[in-house]
């Protein structure tokens, strides 16, 4: 319901025959760019804000182009890249994103790949991925204290940069190496282009971070790898036969574009690589030692097609879990009660949802009431013309339930702002004047920040957050927020590996319910008549559908890494500053 800027998509493919061979079967020189491109658009719900295309040509005459890539914003960034391609940036690697901006920064510079030029056909390094690193302070001075002067201050940028340092190295070892056995002028490059060891470089590039991500690149001399956190928080999937190697953040993605079988599709498990070297050999290397594992349920829950074999049946299993609470909150009048569902996320979690009741009471009234209609004009500036536009993003069925007679049970994906329930949801429901709102989000109340990848950063941001604070506000409770910004400030003292997230205090002295009726207090449109009750998953239910994506930190504030628990410590002192500052003023 609530679009959320969120994670990247990534897609690459390695041709492993010769580039006629795939004209002579498939019809056309452009086979790889064609497949590149299914791989990305079936991706398109992992970022709207640019994609970027890359590709390497091996075996070009020195002096003419190898390494090619474009780049463009917007929504039919797509379509704009791939109508500038040629037969002469036909290859045998190709790599592509989509992006969504986690940090703000917005322009073409900003859009991957990254990409960092030399003479050297090895030296030469193109970078995507779909990733946050929550320690680039680390790594920016690790790179200073060697000297290094890097021009921007980013994760994207420096990660570029200190790849390319361990790059150089490698490169640097191989031509020491090519001199001892003899070699001179072009059989030292050719030796370098055959040799290079991309697993000692991701080695020594990623032992530096801590973060979420999926790293893919390309070399000018060949080399193609992606690797993974060792955490396991961002995904990624790989499919390998005699013709292409190939990577993409989400499986059906693959199933789709190659027309493969869930068994054909392979995980790229927490800390390892997929390496496809310059000859087209590939194999799977362990980066770094796997940690505990934390994969994102909101990969499951949101972010992740729906059409994926486990997903599907994972957010059908959320819906169904929710049947008692959803009982209890209409008062176990299931006759009297119509369940829809918020277009278009939240579709599979309502089938889940009706089978459970089916199984405990028989058939129930079903009914599509909401329908997504237009989309907010950003042409409208005034604050009230874009209030008033924004309450008609959303239209309903009308005369799909029996005025004040029937419960309306609607279930969404997550409530994570509430901005939509407040200025469209609630408004144009209550013009059905239900017996009773039921709102059920299949994710539990999202309560603090993400840092692994996903727009989620400010805990003010949600509305479980801001219920709490007016709660304490309400009660009296301040010393509570005065005790949790101090233990804040103490923890950001200490080395990240032995902060705990203070922030956590804050919800305790609360039950769920509790903040439920202070969310619906806030959410309340001016007017409206229907009362409004809030139903959300419980954690445990959220591990019971998902059980392999343990992540829970946007729920329960358990950060897999050091750097997430660092950062949401340093959330909450950064919004206590800032009233403060206001409250000053």
């Amino acid at each position: 319901m609530e679009l959320l800027k969120h994670e990247c998509g990534v897609a690459m493919i390695r041709l492993l025959k010769p580039l006629d061979y795939y004209e002579k079967k498939y019809g056309t020189w452009a086979y790889g760019f064609n497949k590149l491109y299914l791989l990305m658009e079936k991706q398109h719900n992992r970022g709207q804000e640019g994609a970027g295309i890359a590709s390497v040509c091996l075996n070009k005459e020195p002096g003419t182009e190898y390494m090619f890539r474009e780049k463009a914003e917007g929504k039919d960034a797509i379509t704009d890249i791939f109508s500038r391609v040629t037969q002469e940036m036909a290859g045998e690697l190709y790599m592509g994103h989509l992006r969504y901006s986690t940090t703000g920064k917005s322009g073409l510079t900003f859009v991957h790949p990254f990409l960092r030029r030399n003479n050297w056909r090895a030296k030469n390094l193109c970078l995507c991925g779909n990733f946050n690193m929550t320690n680039i302070d680390e790594v920016f001075e690790f790179l200073t204290a060697q000297g290094q002067s890097p021009r921007i201050y980013g994760d994207s940028y420096i990660t570029l940069e200190l790849m390319g340092h361990r790059l150089d190295r490698e490169v640097e070892r191989l031509f020491v190496e090519a001199k001892e056995k003899g070699l001179e002028g072009t059989d030292i490059t050719s030796y370098i282009d055959n040799h290079v060891e991309m697993g000692n470089v991701l080695k020594k590039t990623m032992e530096h971070y801590d973060g979420g991500y999926v790293m893919c690149g390309l070399t000018g001399s060949g080399e193609m790898f992606s690797v993974r956190d060792p955490w396991g928080i961002r995904p990624a999937f790989y499919y390998r036969d005699d013709e292409i190697v190939a990577l993409a953040s989400e499986r059906p993605v693959l199933q789709t574009t190659f027309d493969l079988q869930c068994e054909d599709i392979h995980e790229l498990m927490p800390g390892e690589a997929l390496i496809v070297r310059r000859n087209g050999e590939s194999h799977i290397e362990q980066i770094m030692p796997a940690r505990q594992l934390s994969a994102c349920s909101f990969e499951r829950i949101y972010f992740s097609r729906g059409s994926d074999r486990d997903i599907y049946q994972e957010r059908k299993r959320l819906g169904e879990q929710l049947t008692q609470p959803i009982l209890k909150a209409i008062d176990g009048d299931v006759d009297n009660t119509v369940f829809s569902y918020i277009p278009n996320t939240a579709e599979v979690a309502y089938y889940g949802m009706t089978d459970g009741f089916r199984k405990l009471h028989g058939e129930v009234r079903t009914e599509k009431v909401v329908w997504k209609d237009i989309k907010l004009r950003t042409f409208i500036s005034a604050n009230t013309e874009r209030n008033d536009l924004a309450a008609h993003v959303y239209d309903i069925s009308y005369g799909s339930l029996r005025a004040n007679v029937d419960n309306l049970v609607i279930i969404d994906d997550s409530i994570v702002r509430g901005t939509t329930l407040k200025e469209s949801i609630f408004k144009i429901l209550d013009r059905l004047h239900p017996k009773k709102i039921v709102m059920v989000s299949s994710s539990p109340q999202i309560r603090y920040p993400d840092y692994y990848g996903i727009d989620m950063a400010r805990l003010e941001e949600f509305c479980a957050f801001r219920a709490t604070m007016a709660l304490i506000e309400e009660k009296g409770m301040w010393q509570l927020v005065n005790d949790t910004y101090l233990a804040c400030k103490s923890e950001l003292q200490k080395p990240k590996e032995e902060m705990q997230n203070c922030v956590r205090a804050i919800y305790e002295p609360f039950t769920v319910e509790e903040i439920n009726e202070k969310i619906v207090e806030m959410l309340r449109p001016q007017g409206m008549q229907s009362p409004i009750e809030l139903v959300f998953q419980s954690i445990e239910g959220l591990h019971e559908a998902c059980p392999n994506h343990p992540g829970d930190w946007y729920f329960t504030g358990h950060y897999p890494t050091p750097g997430g628990t660092r950062l949401c410590n340093k959330a909450f002192v950064n919004y206590i500053d800032c009233k403060l500052k206001n409250n000053n003023k």
